[in-house]
């Protein structure tokens, strides 16, 4: 539970911290005024102040604000003069709102290239030993550890990793009598796989080794974005499959489900977990930019709206158009935390 908590603050604070530093530097640089910057909700837990801008760290880590004076386009209580936001050209504006989800991609491109550079590229091992262990997992639970080499599974001699899904295969509930070298010592042990629901399979818990190969700087920042390139082309896959294919918004996860997984992740160390950072950044970029009033993405078009009229749209329009948009929100809030319940 511990791992789990602070795994999920440490993402979360990392994703809005980069997020709001995007909105924060260039409010500074399009000469906005910018109140306070606040990491988290909820009552303050630190905060100090520095020139015109108070620096806050709040209770819940589960987001961030800037608070930019003139936001709320109340030209009557303005006291920022000309460095009010609705003060400022669109195209700062423009700047300003999209720079969250830009930080949100670039991200992942500098962790992909720090972890490149610290391990290098990984490739699965086709050696049966014993990457990972899982922890409360069946194969945690018959002593199983990371470096054992699986060499027979009921008398069946074990070549290679694939030799072992092949064995467990559709036999959950089974014991198996495993047998495996630690070091130079046989050891042998009994492991009762079961059905992991989320993925189908019969699993005990258990990961492959991988071999790793230096990379250059150069290199390490190729691969980077390639691998962030990917990565982003795969989720708007998965986004338009979400909104087209019919029960495929049940694999939708809020808050809950997140913590969890950052959670899982972090068992098998800082690395995967940066890796795991990196992909719920670029999330994170993603459906921020989607048209949907309350998010970037639907402020946006305001802009480009108020771009085509010439003209601000009136604050009560602004009212009603924010108001749906948290509604939207919340309901997909609450619809993926029933999601996370149920599962």
């Amino acid at each position: 539970m511990l791992l789990t908590i602070v795994s999920a603050v440490f993402v979360f604070g990392l994703l809005v911290l980069v997020h709001e530093w995007g909105h924060f530097i260039t409010a500074k640089m399009t000469n906005m005024r910018v109140d306070e910057f606040a990491i988290g909700f909820g009552p303050k837990l630190i905060s100090w102040q520095k020139g015109e801008t108070l620096y806050a760290l709040r209770a819940i880590p589960l987001g961030g604000f800037n608070r930019i004076a003139g936001m709320d386009l109340d030209e009557e209580e303005n006291d920022a003069g000309d460095r009010a936001y609705f003060k400022r050209p669109i195209w700062a504006r423009m700047i300003v709102i999209l720079a969250g989800s830009v930080m949100n991609f670039v991200l992942p491109v500098v962790l992909f290239f720090l972890i490149f550079l610290c391990v290098g590229v990984q490739t699965p091992s086709t050696e049966p030993i014993v990457g990972a262990v899982m922890a409360n997992r069946p194969a945690a639970s018959a002593g199983i550890m990371a470096g054992d080499r699986i060499t027979s599974i009921n008398g069946q001699t074990i070549n290679e990793w694939a030799n072992i899904s092949e064995v467990f295969k559709d036999s959950a509930g089974k014991p198996f009598e495993v047998t495996y070298l630690r070091g130079d010592e046989s050891r042998h042990t009994t492991v009762i796989p079961v059905l992991d629901e989320s993925s189908n399979r019969v699993v005990i818990g258990i990961q492959g080794s991988v071999v790793s190969q230096e990379v250059s700087i150069g290199e390490a920042a190729s691969l980077s974005v390639e691998k962030t390139w990917r990565i982003f082309k795969a989720m708007l896959e998965a986004l338009a499959m979400l909104v087209t294919k019919e029960g495929a918004s049940s694999e939708l996860s809020g808050p809950i489900g997140v913590a969890q997984m950052a959670g899982e992740v972090a068992q098998h160390g800082f690395i995967p977990l940066l890796n795991f950072a990196a992909f719920l950044s670029l999330n994170l970029g993603i459906v921020n930019l989607l048209p949907v009033p309350a998010l970037d993405g639907g402020h946006f078009i305001t802009l480009v709206i108020e771009a085509v009229r010439g003209k601000q749209m009136s604050k009560k329009a602004m009212y009603y158009i924010q108001a749906v948009g948290v509604v939207i929100l919340m309901s997909l809030m609450i619809f993926a935390t029933f999601n996370d319940i149920t599962r």
